[in-house]
């Protein structure tokens, strides 16, 4: 497995000297605290706008910076409001070019709008004809009214107290939850048992939120010049695992329960995979190797990779709802009877 990055050698390492980096992050962390908390006092005492969308939304959040699959949970939410007879849209920030392919991918009977003006964004998908919208990374955004909030806590992040930004991932505290109208707790390679730890500790902080657990879980291997695999044809192979997400380390460890002999080359989150990038990884790939990558990387990875090596292969994910479907079902009843009431 492949080294953590130093940020996350920061927030996690339990070692003497990072505990004293972190310690000498700790006044921009408290300063960066300060300011959350301030901003937050303003919204809730009606001191800052919040205005009003031509669609009702629902926001897709995290309270931490990455890794809780934000992504492929909003395109599944998105999905899951067509099939109920909706007009989706999928706004978001556009944070990399990234995102929006990934959201091409994953849902291409879907609008996908990328604006970092939210509200633009949503003005935008309404005169395209959408009638509801899903915000990708919103929680934060709260200047845009929206009909409820998902929140995601990941499963798979090591266990450690809860450290703000810089010193730690955290963009919020744990008690910002109680704005949430969903906490849905997500896993990849991380038990149910551990899952349920992590909703008890949701529920600590926001008992009044209804609380959800989905696995993030890996469905097909597929190729732009092959059928797709199932994930199971893996088994006792060598792979080269490439991952520039958000928690690298979860990617690897999905592949290695499978039974693959995992070599993970991690890369920071949304990283511009340029053709050196894929020219050095396609040289690095051994004989008996294969290559596969996320979906979020292989949008940039695949149209650069070498055409005379081995070809790179990404993994789907498919999101399989475990405990909470009812709550997940309430949330969409609500948005999508919402727009009844929209003026």
């Amino acid at each position: 497995m492949a080294e953590p990055s130093r940020v996350e050698w920061v927030w996690w390492d339990p070692s003497r000297s990072a505990r004293v980096a972190r310690a000498v992050l700790e006044p921009l962390t408290a300063a960066f605290y300060a300011i959350v908390r301030a901003r937050n006092a303003m919204y809730d005492r009606g001191l800052l706008p919040v205005h009003t969308p031509r669609v009702p939304v629902i926001s897709v959040g995290n309270i931490t910076v990455g890794g809780t699959g934000k992504t492929p949970v909003s395109s599944w939410l998105a999905t899951r409001l067509e099939a109920l007879g909706a007009r989706p849209a999928i706004v978001l920030r556009g944070y990399g070019d990234d995102e929006p392919l990934v959201h091409s991918r994953l849902t291409p009977t879907i609008p996908v709008i990328a604006n970092p003006d939210r509200l633009s964004g949503i003005d935008r998908a309404a005169s395209a004809g959408a009638d509801v919208a899903v915000l990708d990374d919103a929680f934060q955004h709260r200047k845009v009214a929206r009909v409820g909030d998902v929140v995601l806590l990941s499963a798979d992040t090591p266990e450690a107290p809860v450290r703000m930004l810089p010193s730690g991932p955290y963009r919020e505290p744990m008690r910002a939850l109680r704005r949430a109208s969903l906490v849905i707790v997500t896993r990849k390679a991380a038990s149910l048992e551990r899952a349920h730890t992590i909703a008890a500790r949701a529920g600590a902080w926001a008992p009044r939120v209804p609380c959800a657990i989905v696995h993030l879980t890996l469905d097909a291997v597929r190729r732009e010049d092959a059928a797709p695999e199932p994930v199971t044809a893996i088994a006792g192979r060598r792979v080269m695992a490439i991952a520039g997400v958000g928690n690298a380390a979860a990617f690897g460890a999905q592949l290695a329960q499978l039974g693959a002999v995992v070599r993970l080359r991690a890369y920071p989150d949304h990283y511009p995979f340029g053709a050196a990038d894929a020219n050095a990884l396609a040289r690095d790939l051994a004989p008996d190797e294969i290559a596969l990558c996320t979906l979020k990387d292989a949008v940039k990875l695949l149209p650069l990779w070498p055409r005379e090596a081995a070809s790179i292969g990404y993994v789907s994910q498919a999101v399989i709802v475990e405990e909470g479907g009812d709550s997940i079902d309430a949330l969409l009843d609500l948005l999508i009877n919402s727009r009844l009431r929209q003026p």
